[in-house]
């Protein structure tokens, strides 16, 4: 089941039908530990609309904070080893792919995740910059899974490079994060065969595109949501992005104007275009 934010209020999708979910607050709504089951019941009792707006949907964030993963699948350990190895960073990331603690930090308030559709931003300081398609979690309050999104980590590689220091200038900074375009609520945890795809336009014509399966995923959702609960509290739930495997080379860097196409199987696709940051 998908679980849609929009302008128009929320939706549920179920076999391909879409019902208007009787509530005003998305909080309250997405934190809930039997929120499939929640849905399921609800809309047992509403009938199905006669269309659904697809240019309302927005961001499945209501209040919640957005983390992120670091060095979770292989390939993206490399790329961290040899942006940061002029700087003398690089063994860092090669002890944190290999150390019981992931590597865990802050992304983004609430109201400045972008959605599908929207923009994304690359920073004017930086020289080589890179999206990031992510699976993206959500765990309510308790730390309990129930959802799961396609998430965009926008990157400064050049700036995250020059010292591992300036990791959150490199990450954290307006439209450096998208999600969307649902919640995906399933009955059971999605499968490792999970594809994960991403494509990179520029003029209309592909510059990148690469796929990855969660089974490339070296640690376990459970895991990388149990360490952020550690002694951190999230009282309407938290999105956790749980790294990458796909990188561009060294050579690719985003051009404003870019745009950019994430699809996770059963999730759908999350797309935004290239922008400019406020310098």
């Amino acid at each position: 089941m998908k679980l849609y934010r929009t302008t128009n209020g929320f939706y549920a999708e179920a076999d391909g039908q879409f019902y208007k979910i009787p509530t005003f607050i998305w909080d309250e709504l997405i934190n809930r530990d039997d929120l499939h089951a929640y849905l399921r019941t609800t809309i047992a009792s509403l009938a199905p609309e006669a269309s659904f707006d697809e240019s309302s949907i927005v961001a499945p964030v209501g209040t919640q904070e957005v983390w992120a993963s670091g060095v979770t699948y292989y390939r993206s350990k490399i790329a961290r080893m040899e942006e940061s190895k002029d700087s003398g960073g690089d063994t860092f990331y090669d002890k944190v792919y290999d150390a019981e603690r992931p590597e865990l930090f802050f992304k983004s308030l609430a109201h400045k995740v972008v959605g599908s559709g929207g923009t994304v931003n690359i920073r004017p300081d930086s020289s080589w910059n890179v999206p990031e398609p992510e699976w993206t979690l959500f765990a309510t309050s308790t730390g309990k899974i129930v959802g799961y999104t396609i998430g965009n980590d926008m990157s400064s590689r050049s700036i995250e490079g020059e010292n591992p220091l300036y990791l959150p200038q490199a990450k954290v900074y307006d439209g450096s994060a998208a999600l969307g375009p649902c919640l995906y609520v399933p009955a059971e945890p999605m499968a490792v065969t999970t594809t994960i795809d991403i494509e990179i336009l520029r003029n209309d014509a592909k510059v990148f595109e690469g796929r990855t399966t969660l089974e490339q995923l070296k640690r376990r959702p459970e895991d990388l949501v149990s360490y952020l609960f550690r002694s951190n509290t999230f009282t309407t739930g938290v999105f956790l992005m749980t790294g990458t495997g796909l990188v561009p080379s060294n050579e690719f860097t985003l051009q404003v104007g870019d745009v950019v196409n994430i699809r996770i199987d059963k999730i759908g696709q999350l797309t935004n275009t290239v922008a400019f940051a406020k310098a």
